[in-house]
């Protein structure tokens, strides 16, 4: 096993604990930390795939933006709630094994489809070229990409609207 194979490894194993972390932590700003720390380590193995660009924007949007928007929102609503909320639902774990279960389906179907031929422009997407993600993103990707931005933009504003009448919700939940 060379030294390069066994630092991917474990960066690999470090960001496999923090995604476990995230979905296991109770609390919103530990689960929030844990996200944090997957997106740095998964940075760190683009560098060592030789995707610098990927690494660079890994660190700029998600880490940088994405979970500062969930940290925020967190401050926003109070962790007290979101706590309180969950401890009401028991049926969210059920939830997520059955969402969880089709997301292994599809991957494994998607992987099983890959597995007969290589687009040819898998070779230019490769490396992370600024250009070539660029203008596959904004031609071929395009509606994802809005609907993506389309998505963030309603979660900030149910965020918004969730913080701005604290008192109103307490009198509406007794």
């Amino acid at each position: 096993m060379t030294l390069s194979l066994l630092f991917f490894v474990l960066i690999g194993a470090i960001s496999l604990a923090a995604a476990v972390g995230v979905v296991s932590s109770r609390h919103p700003v530990h689960s929030a930390l844990f996200l944090l720390s997957h997106f740095v380590t998964l940075a760190v193995l683009y560098v060592t795939l030789e995707a610098q660009f990927l690494a660079a924007i890994q660190v700029i949007i998600y880490a940088g933006g994405i979970v500062i928007l969930i940290l925020f929102v967190i401050m926003l609503i109070g962790s007290e709630k979101i706590e309180a909320q969950a401890e009401h639902r028991s049926w969210t774990p059920y939830v997520g094994m059955a969402l969880g279960i089709v997301l292994l389906g599809g991957l494994v179907i998607s992987l099983m489809q890959g597995f007969t031929g290589i687009d040819a422009n898998a070779s230019l997407v490769q490396g992370g070229d600024p250009v070539v993600v660029g203008y596959e993103l904004f031609t071929q990707y395009i509606l994802p990409f809005e609907l993506a931005a389309v998505l963030l933009l309603v979660a900030l504003l149910g965020a918004l609207l969730l913080a701005r009448h604290p008192a109103k919700l307490k009198t509406e939940s007794k």
